[in-house]
């Protein structure tokens, strides 16, 4: 086994899952890694598992180490099965172990595999003394899950986070000095996107409850991608910006086309927010998806939504685009609509309604051309996209 080294007594026991590509709907091009970590002292302590598929590499790794009878906890910072599924198997193998989890993890855990387990619930503050270690935990209630919890070893200064700073990220490598900076935040900045944007506040409030908890921070281990010890307040920070709705002068344009008009009109948007200076994003989607439209929408300060009308209301794929972006609640957006249609429209008014019951900003002037857009009605589109660059830029 290729052994990592956190700090002396501390190894990751990971697994790295190489060919997923679909993570609950999230595009995982790059695939993604189970981490879990095993410290050896006086007792020793498992914090967390891996998706149940890979129970024997885990089991592997921990058996190169020491024998996992002599495990002594297993913390349970987070209940979704790609970090528990492992748990039963584990535990029969780690006999004498106690479970560590929330009060609401272990009522997700006899939920997800039955009651024959010793659990013992911990809040935030409490201690867990290993031998010349000690686990502090904070509970993250709904980052993601109701039962999310934080592991912090604080003789080494490590936090291990669960689903908090993490990256899907498959890679040979386990810390982030050892891989290419921009897609280690490329790949941060979609899974923050398309997973934790919702929990934008809480986030935030998190954020400041662990500054004012003064823990001094020397890495952070999460539960996917890899681990931040060279710089981890570059992560903390990215995620205080993204959670603050900090945007910049960015139009993106997600839209689809049957015939080729709400292409044009698209285009011509494009090059009215463009002529003033704002950085513009064009997506159809059907040659893209959900995960990089709702990544990009992340940091820009204004999304246009462009459809054809198909039996009086959106096309599909703008219809599950708005849907999941509803879902996500992306923060602090100015939204426009626009569309085509042929005897009858409906496309506009249907996502404009959208919309309006998530209580996003919309801008006044939306834009629905019949049939094919003539000169005038790209005039129109043009404008569209001067006034929406002038507004992010205002």
């Amino acid at each position: 086994m290729n052994r990592v080294v956190l700090a002396e007594g501390i190894d990751w026991v990971g697994v790295v899952d190489w060919n997923i590509r679909d993570f609950h709907g999230y595009v995982t091009r790059r695939g993604t890694t189970y981490n879990a970590y095993l410290i050896q002292d006086e007792k020793n302590a498992l914090v967390d598992t891996v998706k149940h598929t890979f129970a024997n590499e885990l089991l592997q790794k921990i058996c190169a180490l020491m024998d996992p009878a002599k495990i002594d906890y297993i913390i349970v910072n987070h209940v979704e099965i790609d970090h528990s599924g492992s748990l039963p198997i584990i535990a029969k193998y780690a006999k004498n172990a106690t479970i560590i989890a929330s009060a609401r993890g272990k009522d997700a855990i006899i939920e997800h595999y039955g009651s024959d387990f010793r659990i013992e619930v911990v809040k935030t503050g409490d201690e867990l003394k290993l031998g010349k270690r000690t686990l502090r935990f904070i509970e993250a209630p709904m980052l993601h899950w109701p039962d999310s919890m934080f592991t912090y070893v604080v003789e080494d200064k490590i936090l291990m986070p669960n689903d908090a700073f993490g990256q899907h990220l498959a890679t040979s490598a386990r810390f982030d000095d050892e891989v290419n900076e921009n897609v280690l935040m490329e790949e941060a900045k979609t899974y923050y996107a398309n997973i934790l944007m919702p929990l934008a506040p809480l986030i935030t409030r998190k954020l400041e409850e662990v500054t004012q908890l003064g823990i001094p921070i020397a890495m952070i281990a999460p539960s996917h991608g890899v681990i931040w010890r060279a710089n981890p307040a570059k992560i903390i920070h990215a995620y205080a910006d993204w959670s603050a709705g900090a945007g910049k002068n960015k139009v993106v344009i997600v839209y689809d086309t049957m015939w080729g008009s709400t292409d044009r009109m698209a285009r011509a948007i494009a090059e009215g927010a463009a002529s003033q200076g704002v950085e513009v994003k064009v997506l159809k989607l059907r040659a893209a998806d959900l995960t990089e439209a709702l990544t990009e929408i992340l940091d820009a300060k204004a999304v246009v939504v462009g459809s054809p009308t198909l039996n009086n209301g959106m096309f599909p794929t703008i219809s599950a685009f708005l849907t999941y972006a509803v879902g996500l609640k992306p923060k602090g957006k100015l939204w426009s609509f626009f569309g085509s249609y042929g005897w009858g429209g409906g496309a506009v008014r249907s996502m404009t309604e959208m919309a309006q019951k998530a209580g996003f900003q919309i801008h006044e002037t939306n834009i629905e051309v019949k049939y094919v857009p003539d000169q005038e009605d790209l005039k129109k589109c043009f404008e569209l996209g001067q006034q929406i660059a002038a507004r992010t830029k205002a």
